[in-house]
């Protein structure tokens, strides 16, 4: 399968065989070396069965590439991947390409990591959405299925992130509102980097992040506590300012509406909220950096 995150082929197992033999020989530590290797060599599995929930390390430091076989890890245990998803191709009938599946891919892979951790906030710091598509090869053999992953390409992490993101209904309500949100946010960035060379493409941005918002403050009328209250007030007040960019007569107004609006989203302002339902409430990194300029 081609992947997306660091892989080995079968032939690096070999050479975890020939240690085992010089191990039998050799000194203590050499002795520990070869019991590690043989329990890498006995957590071996084949990339084609990989199912979601699946802790694992990549066989290899290559970010992109083919792999045939991953270590599988228990969750317990430190690991640097995790299967998060999985969905099959099966609307294409002839092989379509790896750049047409990574398409894909960009799109699904993020929706079912949502599913499996909705709060990226309880993510450990590093991790990516990677993914393991079929190849030409395996695709002639009746390959079609994508496994989407969180990877951390340095270092690992220890746990399920299944635990780290699960939700009752309320943490689910509000981050299922909160990730449509950033989600119309990022996900509509027009190209140009001043509104006067755009001002259609930022308009359409800031209707879609209106919905998004309008759809998220619905979506906490029901839940009850003081500073959900206060956040769901304060982000009806920043769908205004979103809406009245949206509906800008030129670059000015625009910019005078959208100066509150972004800065009405800054996460720093649903800490509180999200201690309040139990959430992450650091965060993360890639956030704060936006907002700290």
């Amino acid at each position: 399968m081609a992947v997306r995150t660091p892989s080995r082929s079968l032939r690096g197992i070999s050479a975890v065989v020939a240690l085992l033999a010089a191990g039998a020989v050799g000194c203590s530590d050499v002795v520990e070396s070869a019991k590690e290797g043989a329990e890498k060599v006995a957590r071996q599995r084949s990339v084609f069965q990989l199912n979601p929930g699946d802790c694992y390390n990549p066989n290899s430091k290559a970010v992109e590439g083919e792999a045939v076989t991953i270590e599988m890890v228990p969750c317990g245990e430190p690991h640097q991947g995790q299967v998060v998803g999985e969905f099959t191709l099966d609307d294409e009938k002839a092989f379509p390409g790896n750049e047409a599946i990574w398409a894909i891919a960009d799109e699904r892979c993020p929706a079912e990591a949502a599913k499996f951790a909705p709060d990226t906030w309880a993510l450990p710091e590093g991790v990516e959405i990677f993914y393991y598509t079929p190849t030409q090869e395996s695709w002639s053999t009746g390959d079609r299925a994508v496994s989407c992953s969180y990877t951390k390409e340095k270092g690992s992490f220890t746990g399920s992130l299944k635990t780290a993101g699960s939700a009752g209904p309320e943490q689910a309500a509000y981050l299922k509102g909160a990730n449509a949100v950033y989600d119309a946010l990022w996900n509509n960035q027009p190209e140009a980097e001043n509104v006067e060379d755009d001002l259609a493409g930022y308009k359409a941005q800031a209707k879609a992040v209106a919905a998004a918002l309008d759809a998220h403050v619905k979506g906490l009328q029901g839940i009850e506590g003081a500073e959900t209250g206060k956040l769901r007030a304060q982000l009806e007040k920043t769908a205004g300012h979103w809406n009245k960019a949206a509906n800008a007569a030129d670059s000015d107004a625009f910019y005078l509406s959208y100066d509150p609006a972004f800065t009405g989203l800054d996460p720093n302002k649903t800490v509180a909220a999200r201690k309040e339902l139990g959430l992450a409430t650091t965060v993360p990194a890639d956030e704060a950096e936006v907002w700290a300029g």
